[in-house]
């Protein structure tokens, strides 16, 4: 379904009944990334999935997407949805957007789950090669998607997974350079909220890639430390919705019906 938002399409899907979950993709990723996980969600709630600013369906508002701007949008959404209160989870990018979200609206949260996700800033390093990226898109957009989105799978799973690759690259170039450049851009800036993880009463777990290329291990288990947060490690890459899509779906699933 579309709807407006300061004059730009917002695209989002609303299937099931129950209890509300709210699905946020990653960069280059759009709501399509959740389709094999959705059929076992919906059995028993009503779930959201959302194409973020400048992916999927959902147009560019400007040149730079903070990540304050898309939880805005999520914000909008649920909004128009009567949907006061949800379990939100993100993956990688979309967990950047999913714990601005959950700054902003705390009582809104019944849980959250970060997939292949962090919830500390860039460091200089890492804005570095934000910016590095951005110029490698803006000279080679479609050779940059592909080699972006190979190298997220661990090594052994990129021909073991091969058409699902094939798929999320597919998917990954409808993404238009505006959108690309400034979700890059959104996510060097995104601020450090790993104080959520510590001071917050709803609900939390974190999926961990063991050989995630992306996130540093040890970062993620660090942030974890003395936190009510459930830690599950995968033994894969930084896709566990394609490398670990059995485990990941039961998880979710006890995740959310757990009181």
């Amino acid at each position: 379904m579309i709807l407006k938002y300061k004059g730009i399409n917002i695209f989002y899907t609303d299937q099931g009944k129950g209890n509300a979950v709210v699905l946020l993709h990653g960069f280059l990723e759009n709501s399509s990334m959740w389709n094999a996980i959705t059929p076992e969600l919906t059995k028993r709630n009503r779930v959201i999935c959302i194409d973020l600013l400048g992916h999927g369906q959902t147009e560019c508002l400007g040149y730079v997407h903070s990540m304050e701007l898309m939880a805005s949008v999520v914000e909008f959404v649920l909004k128009h949805l009567k949907i006061r209160r949800s379990t939100c989870i993100g993956h990688s990018m979309g967990g950047y957007v999913a714990l601005a979200f959950a700054e902003k609206n705390p009582d809104a949260l019944k849980g959250l789950v970060l997939i292949n996700s962090t919830a500390v800033a860039d460091t200089e390093e890492k804005k570095k090669n934000r910016d590095r990226a951005i110029t490698a898109v803006k000279n080679n957009h479609k050779s940059f998607i592909r080699m972006a989105i190979a190298n997220l799978l661990r090594p052994k799973n990129r021909k073991l997974f091969a058409e699902e690759k094939k798929a999320t690259i597919k998917e990954a170039l409808k993404t238009p350079l505006q959108g690309i450049v400034a979700a890059l851009e959104g996510m060097k800036i995104r601020e450090d909220r790993e104080v959520l993880l510590h001071f917050t009463p709803y609900k939390k777990m974190m999926i961990i890639g063991k050989k995630d290329p992306v996130l540093d291990y040890n970062s993620l288990i660090e942030q974890t430390k003395n936190t009510e947060v459930k830690c599950v490690e995968f033994p894969d890459g930084h896709m566990s919705h394609i490398e670990n899509r059995t485990e990941l779906t039961t998880e979710l699933v006890y995740f959310i019906e757990k009181k």
